[in-house]
């Protein structure tokens, strides 16, 4: 009886599964923009609920603090403190501070679009200065009575007013 070496066929099918497992298994990168992704959702929900709260339970005359202006001094302590970036951006063409609140660049701009047309979000990963950023723009809709003493022209719409653009250094 003939003696048969099956090592040529043991590394050609190890060979394989190593290929096939390569291909089907997320690269680092993926796996940092969908680390940041979720990291965001979890920012965004965290900072509308804020907004909203404040709104409902402390404006009572925007002319002296509304939920826009606490949201952004929420934001400006997170840059200050380097953790990310994130704008409250205006979508409709009444603004109080059009310099200040429209979208500011290509990105911002295109989120609009995206959002106005009935998209809830829209992003893309850039690189600045060798460092890599989840960029991710999320609609803010009316979803208060309240709202209205700011946006009274949206009062009965449903569709977004503004959006929170946010720029997120990709977490490793």
């Amino acid at each position: 009886m003939r003696k048969r070496n099956y090592l040529p066929v043991g590394l050609v099918v190890v060979g394989l599964s190593l290929v096939l497992a390569h291909e089907v298994t997320i690269s680092d990168e993926d796996a940092a923009v969908e680390r940041t992704r979720q990291h965001v959702e979890m920012l965004d929900t965290l900072y509308k609920t804020a907004i909203v709260l404040i709104t409902d339970k402390y404006v009572t005359d925007p002319s002296k603090f509304s939920g826009a202006s606490a949201a952004k001094m929420m934001f400006d302590a997170m840059k200050e403190s380097g953790y990310h970036e994130v704008r409250l951006v205006g979508l409709t063409d009444v603004m109080v501070n059009p310099g200040i609140n429209a979208p500011q660049d290509a990105f911002e701009k295109a989120a609009k679009e995206k959002i106005l047309a009935g998209e809830a979000t829209h992003e893309e990963v850039v690189t600045v200065d060798g460092k890599r950023y989840l960029r991710k723009a999320t609609a803010v809709p009316v979803v208060l009575e309240r709202c209205v003493m700011c946006h009274g022209n949206f009062a009965g719409n449903d569709g977004a007013i503004g959006s929170l653009m946010y720029t997120v250094p990709l977490i490793q």
